[in-house]
Parts: structure tokens; C-alpha cells; sequence
């Protein structure tokens, strides 16, 4: 019995993750070694990449004109000069074995961030074996290079950086992700929540300037030449994927999938699974309904109010609204890539365990998952089981945060919940 209570405290108590957490990176290392020197490298992206950026440091500055061997640039700014790094410290693209080894330090960097901001959100440390478990997220980093790779960095580097209440790295931060993949634009609505929430009014609309202005910095030698064009292109919404490539709604026949009603009974789904997410979880710190929040914003509060307000922005509430506006936004994407995987990945334990589910149930969904995302090509059945599994994270953590208790007892809920586990 004894024995059984160690076992116990070690899978729930969120100390013992500081210690576990060395140990899973140094495994990671070790991994991350295997796979470079003995799984082939995949080409699929990285050779456009390099082709787009030798145009720009040829002095290409008109983005329509920027392209690959899988067609036009289509990403922001920030991508562009990332990888003219890398085409540079890569002998032009052509040295893959140094690309592959930054991209291990990027993946055991990140690994090392989304472990403190679990650690900071008080999850336990049953759950850390899952964020290191991925065959389909070492592919993405170590053997396909995807520019996925550094936004889902910025998007925890952001995360991070709220956890710690410093406003303005952490929006600096988020702006870089979007302006390396769009794809980042899926949390901004929980991110404009959290400002608005731990801010005072105007800091949190100088923090809204600050991140645009980073987007018009980064797009600077392109908007001179062609605005609209920079525009169209690094932000282009009109875009769609092919029906063969998509990992999701492969269930559906292809006229379905590729239809205008689709794509908008998507958008309302969307739409509306914000609004809920908005005035039911994402808005509890400020204890008001939205009508009132929103009327509260324009009206200068009590110090000791806005101070009682951010206190009960806590960093569990800042990492569970940022997840899962992710997790909504992939839900209901009419096309996901292998490589949005990047943004699930080390998602899903923390909405799971969020959620409320049994751990056991945690790694058996995890596993499905994981499953799903490395059927190649995609099947209805993989296809379906993707689907199943975004949309019982997003309902499971709205229904398992509905008692959610913030601000200074935040642990007296997170023990409840471990107790309700152990039980």
C-alpha cells in the first residue's frame, strides 16, 4: 500500500514533474540523435523554401513574384527571414544534416517551454510522457522541416510569457508566430480576451498596436512594392487545400468537402463555438457577461476592481483559453496538413487532462489520436477519428472547466481534481 501512495503522488503531484522533465529531455536527446542519423530525411517543403528565399536575398521584393517548386509564397514575412538564416547556415539549403540538427535544438528548446508552462499551469506529471511519445511531431521537426516548427515555438514562447505576466514579450512573441504561419490567428481570440482581462484598457490596446506593428515591421521591405499583393499572399483566406491531401473530413465525398455551404456551416460552427467559449470560460476572471465586459471596457475601474480581475487571470486559465482557441480553430478547419499536428500535439494532454478524463482515458484518446494523424494517406476512418478527437477536446474542456475555481484557490481546484482522479 505504501508503495501504491508513492506511485500515486509521483503521477499527480506537480513537484515531481521539475525533476521528470531533465529526464524526458535528456531521452529526447538521445532520440532526436536516432532519427537524424537513421530514418531517411523526407524532402516535401524544404527545397521551395530555399528556391523562395534565394529570391529575396537576389533582391526580389514584389511577393506575388516570390516562388517554389510547389508554387507562390504564401506565408508572412517572418517565415521569409527565418529561413534566409537557414539558407544561409545550410550552404544554401543544400546541407540537410545541419538543418536537421537545428531543427533538433528547436524541438528540444520548445519541448523544454511547453514543459514549464505545464509545470507552471500545475498539470501533473502523468501527462509528460505524452509530450515526448509523438512519431508524427518528431517527423515534422527533425524529418520534413516545416515553418510549423517555429511558429508553434513563438505560440509557447507567447503562452509562457503571459504565465508570467509579462505583457508585452509575450505579444511581441505572438505577432512573430503569426507572421511566420497564419495558422496563429486561431488563438487570437482567446489572447484578446486575456489582455483585455489583465490589463488596464488602454495598456491592452497599446499591446493590440504593438503586435501590428511588429506585422507592418517584419513587412517593411515588401509593402513599399506591393502592398496588396504582401497582403493577398502572407494572409491569403480564400485559399484552398486539395481534397486528396487533407487529414481531416476525408469522411466526406469530395463535392461536400469542396462546397461554399461547407465552408460556411464551418464558419458558423466556428463562430459560434467562440462566442460560447467567450461568455462562458474565456471572460469567468472578470466575473460579467459579455455585454457588460464589453460596456465596462469604455468606463475607468476601481484600481483594487482591475487588480482583482488580473489576479484571476491565472496561468492555467491563460493556457487552457489559448489551447483551446487552437483546438476550436482546427476543428473547424475545412482542410488540416500533416503539419498542423505541430499545433496539436503538445495541446492535447494538458485539454484532455482539462477536460477532466480519467487518465487512463487521457492516453487512450491520445493514442487514437496519434494513430489518426500517421494513417498516410488519410482514410474516413483516420479522417473521422481526427475530427472526433478535436471536437471531444473542445467540448470536453468547456464541460470540464465549468467549475473551474480562479485566482487564489486555483490549486484547491487543481487538487480537487487530482483527488477525483486518484479516486
Amino acid at each position: 500500500m505504501e508503495y501504491y501512495s508513492k506511485a500515486v503522488d509521483f503521477a499527480y503531484n506537480p513537484t515531481h514533474a521539475r525533476w521528470l522533465s531533465p529526464l524526458l529531455l535528456g531521452a529526447e536527446s538521445c532520440l532526436c540523435a536516432f532519427i537524424i542519423f537513421k530514418i531517411p530525411y523526407t524532402e516535401i517543403d524544404w527545397e521551395a523554401y530555399m528556391q523562395q528565399v534565394s529570391q529575396y536575398l537576389n533582391g526580389e521584393r514584389d511577393y506575388t513574384l516570390i516562388k517554389g517548386g510547389t508554387g507562390p509564397l504564401v506565408y508572412p514575412a517572418a517565415h521569409v527571414f527565418i529561413y534566409s538564416i537557414l539558407y544561409k547556415l545550410t550552404e544554401e539549403g543544400k546541407n540537410i544534416l545541419v538543418a536537421q540538427a537545428i531543427f533538433a535544438w528547436l524541438y528540444l528548446a520548445i519541448l523544454t517551454l511547453v514543459m514549464a508552462c505545464y509545470r507552471k499551469a500545475k498539470a501533473p506529471p502523468y501527462l509528460f510522457p505524452l509530450l515526448v511519445l509523438s512519431k508524427r511531431l518528431h517527423s515534422i521537426f527533425l524529418l520534413r522541416l516545416f515553418n510549423d516548427c517555429f511558429a508553434v515555438g513563438f505560440l509557447f514562447i507567447a503562452i509562457y510569457a503571459y504565465q508570467h505576466r509579462i505583457w508585452t514579450v509575450g505579444s511581441v512573441a505572438f505577432s512573430f508566430g503569426v507572421g511566420t504561419k497564419m495558422s496563429l490567428l486561431l488563438a487570437a481570440p482567446a489572447v484578446g480576451t486575456i489582455l483585455l482581462q489583465a490589463l488596464p484598457f488602454k495598456r491592452a490596446v497599446n499591446a493590440a498596436f504593438l503586435m501590428a506593428q511588429v506585422q507592418l515591421t517584419i513587412a517593411f521591405p515588401f509593402l513599399p512594392v506591393n502592398p496588396v499583393g504582401y497582403i493577398s499572399r502572407a494572409f491569403e483566406l480564400s485559399r484552398q487545400f486539395l481534397y486528396r491531401w487533407t487529414v481531416n473530413w476525408k469522411f466526406l465525398d469530395e463535392e461536400t468537402f469542396l462546397s461554399r455551404e461547407f465552408a460556411i456551416a464551418l464558419l458558423v460552427a466556428h463562430l459560434g463555438l467562440l462566442l460560447l467559449f467567450t461568455t462562458t470560460r474565456w471572460l469567468k476572471p472578470s466575473r460579467q457577461s459579455l455585454p457588460n465586459f464589453i460596456m465596462g471596457l469604455w468606463q475607468s475601474r476601481p484600481l483594487l476592481m482591475h487588480q482583482q480581475v488580473a489576479l484571476r487571470v491565472t496561468p492555467t486559465h491563460v493556457m487552457t483559453s489559448v489551447l483551446g482557441s487552437m483546438a476550436i480553430g482546427l476543428l473547424c478547419a475545412r482542410s488540416l496538413h500533416y503539419q498542423f499536428y505541430a499545433y496539436l500535439a503538445w495541446s492535447t494532454p494538458f485539454l484532455l487532462w482539462k477536460s477532466n478524463l480519467h487518465p487512463i482515458a487521457i492516453y487512450v484518446v491520445w493514442a487514437v489520436q496519434e494513430w489518426a494523424w500517421n494513417v498516410y494517406p488519410s482514410t474516413n476512418g483516420s479522417s473521422a477519428a481526427v475530427v472526433g478527437c478535436l471536437l471531444l477536446q473542445v467540448l470536453g474542456v468547456w464541460w470540464g472547466t465549468a467549475d473551474d475555481i480562479l485566482g487564489e484557490d486555483s490549486s484547491i481546484d487543481d487538487k480537487r481534481r487530482a483527488h477525483k482522479h486518484v479516486e
